[in-house]
């Protein structure tokens, strides 16, 4: 690991990174690294996948302005995380972006671990990384119940200051070129399934 990666690691993004609208920062978000302080261990892992959603946007839980005591934290001021739990199996982690009371946010579909990925193999799997097999290797991140599991992210991290010390964004590799696609698992959104606000590595 390079001295010029890991002082990345230190260079954390702003409230004015986070207080935009979720389209803008949904791609930027993608070379960025997520960063996780958990019981002495810091995960880093760079952002690969990301989906925007908007107020004006039926797919979001928020839609129409929906204010509920679990879209509240939606109507915070950009830069808190929004973690939900869906299917009564995974949580799901994202982005808090815009202003106070403009709900929206941006989901983190995908990660790439870059350190401690032992660590969240026991997170992940309860078992070492070395007893993984390929299958279990390719799937390790790539999907938002996948991190949530390999970051030790639930319920309890809803609403914390992603400027904060224990989960937070840095600076990452400058991304020219991505992929967009339509958001997953939102066949019930009518014309917002749509939508290519979806981005990938």
């Amino acid at each position: 690991m390079t001295a010029v990666i890991c002082r990345k690691y230190m260079m954390k993004l702003d409230k004015d990174f986070y207080t935009r609208d979720a389209l803008i920062v949904a791609p930027e978000l993608l070379g960025k690294y997520l960063v996780r302080n958990i019981k002495g261990h810091t995960l880093v892992a760079m952002i690969t996948e990301t989906e925007a959603y908007r107020s004006d946007d039926k797919a979001c839980h928020a839609y129409n302005y929906s204010r509920t005591p679990r879209t509240s934290t939606m109507f915070m001021e950009g830069g808190a995380a929004y973690v939900y739990f869906t299917y009564g199996m995974y949580h799901c982690f994202n982005v808090v972006t815009d202003i106070k009371d403009e709900p929206s946010a941006v989901l983190i579909r995908g990660l790439e671990p870059v350190s401690d990925m032992e660590y969240m193999s026991e997170l992940r799997y309860k078992k070492p990384l070395n007893e993984l097999t390929k299958y279990q290797l390719k799937n390790f991140s790539n999907g938002p119940g996948k991190l949530c599991m390999a970051y030790g992210i639930d319920r309890s991290l809803n609403g914390e200051n992603l400027m904060g010390d224990i989960l937070y964004i840095t600076e990452g590799k400058e991304i020219s070129d991505y992929k967009t696609g339509k958001r997953i698992g939102i066949d019930y959104a009518e014309e917002a399934k749509d939508y290519l606000w979806r981005f990938y590595l």
